[in-house]
């Protein structure tokens, strides 16, 4: 059981905990959907980015969507998910040298639609984790 009660606005049980609080429910939904669809990354190489990342950030929910599937993996995926793991070690203080590597491998606007996308989805496990969501 979450740490909080379930409000009646959202569609999931994430949301429901968000929905306490319309406004940024809509919004987080919003930032959510642009940045999981298709974009500079595919949207398949960000679910294994989040999937890692669900591994590391403490939110059983997340967790419970599924682990990393290595077997999908292209170069570009791996790279991605690497970036992830070092990203879950560090805390986001990433050496420069992970950056030289990123930078053989993707473009600017790859990279910066990467990080928000780890960002992003970290912030919704830490919700996750702190609010207590269970699968």
């Amino acid at each position: 059981m979450a740490r909080i009660k379930k409000s009646a606005y959202g569609d999931s049980p994430f949301q429901q905990l968000l929905g306490h609080n319309p406004e940024i429910m809509n919004k987080w939904n919003d930032l959510g959907s642009l940045l999981a669809e298709e974009g500079e990354l595919s949207s398949m190489l960000k679910e294994q980015v989040r999937r890692t990342l669900a591994q590391g950030n403490g939110c059983e929910y997340c967790k419970a969507k599924g682990r990393p599937e290595p077997h999908l993996f292209d170069e570009k995926t791996s790279i991605a998910v690497g970036l992830a793991d070092v990203f879950l070690k560090v805390k986001g203080d990433i050496p420069d040298s992970v950056f030289m590597v990123l930078k053989e491998i993707f473009s600017d606007e790859e990279i910066s639609e990467l990080c928000a996308f780890i960002a992003f989805a970290t912030a919704s496990q830490y919700f996750g984790a702190m609010t207590g969501l269970k699968a």
